[in-house]
């Protein structure tokens, strides 16, 4: 058998309904991504919530994304891509629905993890049906709009979930996702054809996504408990669990005739050093979003509107410069690139040390989040090109999945123990003499992750690109790749489809 593939052309309306499909299904998990970093001090204070309550709220949807995503993107080519995207939308819809009704943290939390299997269902979702639905000439030009209209989406996400905490409350941010959830839906039955890979056989790897969510499940347990509980049993339980686990997983990844994470991937060093070097700057990264709405809105006494706006320069300079960023990396070799950017992101960082109670925003925070976009804009797209390249062609699709796991696990783990470093721990992030404390150790820390990084790039081979271009650079950044929308955002890149 082989792939089933529709052939729809540019300018026509099938192809209008499904760019509408994948950027409301893709923006929706954007601008949630947005809204919950911006709602998190107004949702501690309504809960009472711990700051490894806020941990939890943010790592409970990492984590079921960062556990899933490599395995969702290979139940759409199984089953049929419409279907996997639908369940991902309808799933996302109805979490939502349940963290708008949370009475408290714990009940938000399983919220936020049911969100995360669906945001898993629908992320790769997008990119693989525009992959699939299209005719090959003008896939590239679909693929452009989808990221150009996601990355405005982007830059109007942050002020966009201040507006909605602002005008009601926290809540609001999440129940706004229902009738784009509806209209997504009822978009994607009219418009967007099912297909699917008629070459898969045998079973999803239901067994390694298990092992690698208890693995992360696991440690992430024991690195955020363990500042509150000490040494206790389930401290002691979930760290040895996830060792375990994690363990296993790799052992039955070597093992396998198809396994989910390839180990052939692992035997390039530029692949390696690559996606090192995204982790490190993705948990740097991580930290650095969590805390600094906290800091705006409790320590400057930003309203959740002005916090939001305030990182929009980051978005704004990144849809200007990621993709020039990127063709220049491709005719020049990455490898300064990703030194330069990192650094340049460190920069920011350190300048962030200035973001303190009585700090004008012109003064402090402006040049601090123009440094640290620029940054970004010239690391982003050059880390994933390069990752794509340094992969064998049969592996691009995974190579990339891994890549954006990769990613969110760091800022997965950032989140797990930034604070318990810097000393944030209960009520503290209220108190802005303790928060701003805690913000400059982080800030220290996550300077010198990303500066790590830049020295890791160093040993990258500077002709990767030039030597086997294997996957056509968006013309634009994706909108995962929005780092100022949270969290959440980094990278969505996946492409789990093969070509036609």
């Amino acid at each position: 058998m082989t792939a089933t593939l529709a052939d729809i052309r540019w300018g026509s309306a099938p192809a209008r309904g499904v760019l509408a499909t994948t950027i409301l299904g893709s923006g929706m998990a954007m601008l949630d991504g947005s809204v919950v970093n911006v709602a998190l001090p107004r949702i501690g204070t309504e809960l009472d919530a711990s700051v490894a309550g806020l941990q939890w709220i943010l790592d409970g949807y990492l984590l079921a994304l960062a556990s899933l995503i490599l395995v969702a993107g290979s139940l759409g080519d199984r089953y049929g891509r419409r279907r996997v995207f639908l369940v991902g939308v309808v799933w996302f819809g109805a979490a939502s629905v349940l963290c708008g009704l949370a009475q408290n943290t714990a009940m938000l939390v399983a919220a936020r993890v049911l969100q995360g299997i669906g945001g898993a269902l629908l992320t790769p979702g997008s990119l693989a049906i525009l992959q699939s639905v299209f005719h090959r000439e003008d896939r590239a030009r679909a693929i452009g709009a989808w990221s150009g209209l996601g990355g405005l989406a982007a830059a109007a996400g942050p002020l966009v979930g201040g507006l909605l905490v602002q005008a009601w409350s926290w809540r609001l941010a999440f129940l706004v996702n229902i009738p784009v959830a509806i209209a997504c839906v009822l978009l994607a039955l009219r418009y967007v054809p099912e297909t699917r890979d008629g070459e898969v056989t045998g079973h999803p790897d239901v067994a390694g996504s298990t092992l690698g969510a208890l693995g992360l499940a696991g440690i992430t347990t024991a690195l955020v408990e363990a500042p509150v509980r000490g040494a206790d049993w389930l401290v002691v339980g979930a760290g040895v669990l996830g060792v375990l686990a994690l363990g296993t997983f790799v052992v039955m990844q070597r093992r396998q005739r198809t396994p989910l994470v390839p180990p052939a991937l692992f035997t390039g060093h530029t692949f390696v050093i690559s996606n090192a070097l995204t982790f490190v700057v993705y948990a740097a990264l991580g930290g650095v979003m969590m805390l600094m709405v906290l800091q705006l809105q409790v320590s400057l006494g930003y309203p959740p509107t002005a916090a939001g706006v305030a990182g929009l320069p980051i978005t704004l300079i990144m849809l200007t410069l990621s993709a020039r960023s990127g063709r220049l990396a491709a005719k020049w070799g990455p490898r300064w690139f990703l030194v330069l950017g990192p650094l340049t992101v460190a920069a920011g960082m350190l300048l962030m040390l200035r973001i303190a109670p009585g700090a004008s925003y012109l003064g402090s925070v402006l040049p601090a989040v123009i440094v640290f976009g620029l940054g970004l804009s010239i690391v982003v797209a050059p880390v994933t090109a390069t990752v794509l390249a340094a992969a064998p062609d049969r592996y691009a699709g995974v190579a990339s999945g891994v890549n954006n796991a990769v990613a969110r696990t760091g800022s997965l783990l950032a989140v797990a123990v930034l604070p318990a470093v810097a000393g944030l721990t209960g009520a503290a992030y209220t108190d802005p003499a303790a928060l701003t404390s805690s913000w400059r150790i982080s800030l220290w820390v996550c300077a010198g992750l990303a500066a790590l990084g830049g020295l890791l790039a160093i040993s990258i081979h500077d002709n990767v690109l030039a030597a086997a271009p294997k996957t056509p650079t968006p013309e634009s950044p994706q909108p995962g790749d929005c780092l100022h929308c949270g969290v959440e955002g980094p990278p969505t890149h996946v492409v789990p489809t093969r070509a036609a």
